[in-house]
């Protein structure tokens, strides 16, 4: 009686290293869609002129930029 053949020793040393190395199939979690409302951290360049104005009011000069970027942009209407 004739044993099974399994290949190469290259073949059965690339079958070993895919069991070895592989990922067991996970599924990728799903990331929940951003309110439109919602706020995001980036990193945008001003002039000092631009960012000292709204800075010398003190503290909440960030949202002084958001309310003057909305305005600029449409998405509110004007004091």
């Amino acid at each position: 009686m004739r044993t099974p053949r399994r290949g190469s020793a290259y073949d059965q040393a690339e079958a070993a290293f895919k069991s070895a190395n592989s990922k067991p199939a996970v599924a990728t979690p799903v990331k929940p869609a951003t309110p439109p409302e919602g706020k995001e951290m980036v990193s945008l360049r001003l002039d000092r002129a631009v960012l000292a104005h709204f800075q010398e009011d003190g503290p909440g000069w960030q949202e002084r930029i958001n309310a003057a970027l909305r305005r600029a942009a449409g998405l509110e209407p004007g004091d």
